[in-house]
């Protein structure tokens, strides 16, 4: 690890100028915070707890906690943000986040979007627009839960 010492005007060792590689994310925007905590019984089952501290945790159980101060984007593409949306959006915004950190297989890409499906549902949604959000992930959603992890140069 390459360390530099400043004293006045004279610098020690600056580090290599041989390439390393950095890896990076490009940041969402959020459009909303979570300001209770909130949990949902899913129907993952997974061997150990998996968090991304400090706002997620996925029990072995399925339980999915999110804890106050996630924030999150809230429903995506042509639509707009109704109280029936909201609650499915979160829950699948984050089993979607967990398949981009790689922390579930991206083979739950399908349960998370039947599930927001359910949530819309359960939230009053009327079925058709529900369909039409249920569609949406299906057809669009694939690039969001991909992983994200960049590397340069």
């Amino acid at each position: 690890m390459s360390r530099f010492l400043v004293t006045g005007a004279h610098y020690g060792k600056l580090g290599s100028t041989k390439k390393r590689m950095i890896f990076y994310k490009k940041r969402r925007l959020y459009k909303y915070t979570l300001y209770t905590e909130y949990q949902h019984q899913t129907e993952l089952r997974v061997a150990q707890p998996i968090a991304i501290p400090p706002v997620i945790v996925l029990d072995p159980n399925g339980l999915l906690t999110i804890k106050k101060g996630y924030a999150w984007d809230g429903p995506s593409g042509p639509t707009i943000d109704t109280p029936n949306f909201m609650r499915g959006s979160l829950v699948h915004d984050v089993l979607y986040q967990l398949m981009r950190e790689e922390l579930i297989p991206q083979e739950h890409r399908e349960y998370a979007d039947k599930l927001l499906h359910q949530i819309c549902l359960e939230d009053g949604m009327s079925a058709l627009r529900a369909w039409v959000v249920y569609q949406g992930v299906r057809l669009g959603g694939a690039s969001s839960a991909a992983p994200d992890l960049l590397q340069a140069p």
